[in-house]
């Protein structure tokens, strides 16, 4: 992100960019910065946007290939078109051959790094992951956004805030919105006011659930259970996310034993280092081999329900009942 930010300060950017990863709002950012520096307001003869897997890519060639039109570049903008997932060796070879009056900007959820057109961008241009953020980052940014508003937040009440909204900037950004109007009133955002406001993500109430499970308290489980079905969330919806949540504890159980520390479960596990301790607590109820099978049951029940051979709220209520059943005598 810092050379995207040198570049557009030295006026001096790169033949493509390629801008990836699951962080949408970062994203988005700095595509609309490269294009805000790089395309003047209403210039529609120098700017190109193509979306989609169906993206021409003779066309994208043919078009970067024209001078542009008293300007000083032509901007190419290509959204999730899978180039970088997919065989395209013409486009991959032509990246070095781009017009220095020409840039081409990539903006793609996932890429395949042994991928051809990633390997030309990488070495002619740049490439740049937006992944999720750390904990440390998140919290500087937050203070940031709430200092525009001339608010600040205590520790406790950003701790909860991000372990009910997530770490999405994206929502994180719309929650900011709606703790800053409910606390016009005061300088100082509390605890209080964060329960008070903020939507609580589906991943919170699945943890919650896992929680009953790994307690034995079923009756807990399925009453979490039934609020999520009233909410019209999909059974089936629901089961991935505990297979995912008991994946997670699989991940983190075997890695405590193995001794890593809290940042590198963090990284493996795919969850914030803040939750790591939480999961190491959740994943002391089962053993290794519980986990395992879990993971294995979540896909076989899924297996069942798209073959129609088991109801997909029945599904949820086998897996509920297991494993809020299931002895837990040698755990290790």
């Amino acid at each position: 992100m810092r050379r995207i930010d040198e570049d557009i300060k030295k006026k001096e950017y790169k033949k493509a960019y390629l801008l990836y990863g699951q962080e949408d709002y970062l994203k988005k950012q700095y595509r609309d910065k490269l294009k805000k520096a790089l395309v003047n307001p209403g210039d529609t003869m120098n700017y190109a946007y193509f979306e989609g897997q169906n993206c021409d890519f003779h066309e994208i060639i043919q078009l970067s290939e024209t001078m542009p039109f008293l300007a000083e570049k032509r901007v190419i903008l290509i959204e999730d078109s899978g180039f970088c997932n997919k065989s395209c060796d013409d486009l991959a070879d032509y990246i070095k051959e781009i017009p220095v009056t020409t840039v081409i900007i990539f903006v793609e959820s996932q890429v395949d790094k042994r991928n051809k057109l990633y390997k030309e961008i990488s070495k002619n241009g740049l490439a740049v992951e937006f992944g999720e953020q750390k904990d440390e980052i998140l919290e500087k940014w937050v203070a940031v956004r709430l200092k525009k508003d001339n608010k600040r937040i205590t520790r406790e009440a950003f701790l909860t805030f991000v372990q009910r909204v997530g770490t999405d900037m994206e929502n994180i950004d719309k929650e900011l919105e709606k703790l800053v109007c409910y606390t016009l009133d005061k300088d100082i955002i509390e605890n209080q006011d964060v329960l008070d406001i903020t939507t609580e993500q589906i991943s919170n109430r699945i943890f919650e659930m896992v929680d009953a499970i790994a307690l034995k308290k079923q009756s807990k489980a399925m009453l979490l259970y039934h609020d999520l079905l009233a909410l019209k969330e999909p059974p089936m919806r629901i089961m991935y996310m505990i297979s995912r949540q008991f994946h997670i504890l699989e991940i983190v159980k075997a890695m405590t034993n193995q001794g890593f520390d809290a940042a590198s479960i963090a990284t493996h596990a795919g969850c914030p280092r803040w939750a790591v301790k939480k999961n190491q607590y959740q994943a002391k109820s089962f053993t290794l081999d519980q986990l395992k099978e879990a993971v294995r049951d979540g896909v076989e029940y899924e297996t069942l329900v798209k073959t129609g051979k088991l109801n997909p709220q029945i599904a949820v209520e086998l897996f509920i009942v297991k494993y809020s059943s299931m002895s837990n005598k040698k755990l290790h």
